[in-house]
């Protein structure tokens, strides 16, 4: 009994407390789709895992090429030589099916190295954001929805992604795409 009165002052308090505070929420969802770096990275990963799959999908045609000449040509081959080449066949088929898990797996690890970062990035500004301009605490909001509702000027969504983009500079040689602002 004196636990839950105790635990329902504790709770009042706390109530009271977050009145006193300067809160708001950063709607992470949205971030993450309109910054500017993940873009870039989402487009630098999907070029990169176009000219893999190009490369793979080179080398399964020449593979084809040589199953098929093999069976065109299997007919003149003694039984010895037919299981050599279905051996030296299957041990290519293999091989290639390595290569290609390993190049996805390389692209994976370094994707989801890369978006760690910058997610880690993000949560950092919002964190100083949020000590530079005197917030108590900033929630994150997102289709989970850990914010259900706030009144208007709690979110500072579209401030955290200005400043973000702003503060971002597309590495050399990559064309920055021309936008509309609605500023």
């Amino acid at each position: 009994m004196k636990k839950s009165i105790l635990s329902v002052f504790a709770l009042a308090a706390i109530l009271v407390s977050c009145n006193e505070q300067k809160l708001a929420y950063v709607d992470t969802s949205k971030v993450i789709e309109e910054y500017k770096e993940m873009k870039d990275v989402e487009a630098e990963f999907t070029s990169k895992s176009d000219a893999v799959r190009n490369q793979l999908d080179s080398i399964g045609q020449a593979f084809q090429q040589e199953v098929q000449a093999y069976q065109s040509g299997m007919g003149s081959m003694s039984e010895a030589q037919r299981k050599a080449k279905e051996q030296e066949l299957m041990q290519k088929q293999q091989m290639i099916q390595q290569r290609q898990q390993m190049q996805t797996n390389q692209l994976r690890q370094e994707s989801s190295q890369i978006m760690d970062s910058l997610v880690e990035k993000v949560k950092t500004y919002v964190k100083d954001y949020g000590k530079d301009h005197g917030y108590s605490m900033v929630f994150g909001s997102n289709e989970g929805t850990t914010v259900m509702y706030a009144e208007d000027g709690m979110d500072i969504t579209e401030e955290i992604l200005k400043e973000l983009n702003n503060g971002y500079e597309p590495k050399a040689g990559s064309e920055e795409p021309a936008e509309a602002s609605e500023e």
